[in-house]
Parts: structure tokens; sequence; C-alpha cells
């Protein structure tokens, strides 16, 4: 396992969303090439819209990212901090967001159909109109989150700590 990310990947990410797409076009076809992107620095970078589904993104600084649409299908977010991310419209179907720093992140419309968000950080987030069907949220902290605009009746939330939340 690498401790850092590919710098490779780094390179296509930072040169724009249309490069990194050429590329990921590119190896589509190849299984084993699956973006390494571990404990990345992409503090503020613009992400709007970019392909990473199924990227190791874990332990990856995010905060303050702009992924409003992002394609974040079955990425590995594990420790990722996105406080403060816009996440708006972004697909994260099946994501791992185990520990994740999701404080103050902007999740409105976000799909997170079947993503494990265990233990994560959700204080302040706003989830207004996000899809949540057998997301799972056990030990979650969603303190301050605003819950009138979601359906958390097939979401597992089990053991989610939620005082001082607006519903």
């Amino acid at each position: 396992m690498n401790l850092m990310a590919s710098q490779k990947h780094l390179d296509i990410l930072s040169s724009g969303n249309t490069l990194w797409g050429k590329w990921r076009r590119a190896y589509s076809d190849v299984q084993a090439v699956e973006p390494d992107l571990h404990k990345a620095d992409l503090h503020g970078v613009d992400l709007h819209g970019v392909d990473l589904h199924g990227a190791d993104l874990t332990e990856a600084n995010l905060q303050e990212a702009d992924l409003r649409g992002a394609d974040l299908r079955g990425a590995d977010l594990r420790n990722a901090n996105l406080r403060s991310a816009n996440l708006s419209d972004a697909h994260l179907q099946k994501a791992y967001l185990r520990w994740a720093d999701l404080r103050d992140a902007n999740l409105c419309r976000t799909d997170l159909t079947g993503a494990d968000l265990s233990k994560a950080d959700l204080r302040g987030a706003d989830l207004d109109g996000a899809l949540l069907d057998k997301a799972i949220f056990d030990e979650a902290s969603l303190s301050g989150v605003d819950l009138s605009g979601v359906d958390l009746s097939k979401a597992d939330v089990r053991g989610s700590v939620r005082t001082e939340t607006r519903a």
C-alpha cells in the first residue's frame, strides 16, 4: 500500500478537469487503474464535476474543496477531511466515509445511497434533499444537522449522536 498519493495522479488532476476526464476515459477499461490520491492535499481545489469514482482518497485533505456534481461512487474517503467542502449534487453511492470530517459540508441533493458514514462527523452539515437509502450512520455525529428535508426511513442511524439537531 502506498503511503502517499501517486504523483502522476496528482499531476494529471492538477492539470484540470478536462485532462483528468480524458485520462479516466482512456483507462476506463483497465480495472487496476484506480486513482491513488491517498493523503493528497486538495484543500480548496476546484473538482467540480470531476470523475473520482473508485478513487483512494483515504486521509486526503479536501477541506473547502468544490466537489459539486463530482462522481465519487465507491470512493474510499475514510478519515478524509471534507470540512466545509461543497458536495452538493455529488454522487457518493457506496462511498466509504468512515471517520470522515464532514463538519459544515454542503451535502444538498447528494446521493449517498449505500454510503458508509459510520463514525463520521457531520456536525453542522447541510443534508437538505440528500438521498440516504441504505446509508449507514452508525455512531456518526449529527449534532446541528437540519434533518427536516431528509428521509431517514431507509437509512441506518443506530447509535448516531443527534443531540441539538434541528428537525
